[in-house]
């Protein structure tokens, strides 16, 4: 046997709805009754205006990319080692020593190729960390990362420290110097 319930309208009326004795909920016209399926999507679904994790992820994928470049060279590393050898061109004299006009011609390009790789290199370490330790200083409730967020950001900071490392060592030739002028 069905019970009648009234329920008040925005507008002042009332309005009788049939509820079965058997039922958890009474529907309204034009509402559809919640099946499990919707409260297990409910329990699962972050509050509105939580945050979903999208720009940390994004943050990850841009520190990777900056210690890929830091590795491989950049387009504004090759322009200013390029820069670097018309100017070195340019400042030495036709009657210069060898030794003079390597380090002129080539040497300045070379470190400037290794000073851009260092800096893409220090971005993409500091980009990295700071993904890392985001979750410390969020909201007390929501520490947790995706696992690839985590994993990308890793990936940033070990190719920031490789290329890091590197752009040193070229830098004070320790790998890959100049040749001695005979």
């Amino acid at each position: 046997m069905a019970e009648k319930t009234e329920d008040e309208t925005v507008t002042g009326t009332t309005t009788a709805t049939a509820v079965e004795p058997d039922a958890q909920t009474a529907e309204r016209p034009g509402e559809a009754a919640a099946g499990p399926e919707d409260t297990a999507a409910e329990e699962h679904a972050e509050p509105a205006g939580a945050p979903s994790g999208t720009g940390q992820g994004a943050v990850a994928v841009v520190s990777a990319a900056l210690g890929l470049v830091s590795l491989t060279g950049g387009w504004p590393g090759t322009v200013a080692a390029a820069r670097e050898t018309l100017v070195g061109q340019l400042r030495t004299a036709a009657d210069a020593s060898v030794a003079t006009q390597i380090k002129e011609v080539y040497g300045d390009a070379w470190n400037t190729t290794a000073l851009w790789g260092g800096l893409f290199a220090l971005v993409a370490l500091i980009t990295g960390v700071v993904v890392l330790v985001r979750p410390a200083f969020g909201a007390p409730g929501r520490t947790a990362q995706a696992p690839w967020t985590r994993s990308v950001a890793w990936a940033g900071v070990t190719l920031g420290v490789i290329g890091l490392l590197l752009a040193v060592l070229t830098y004070t030739g320790v790998l890959l110097g100049l040749p001695a002028a005979s």
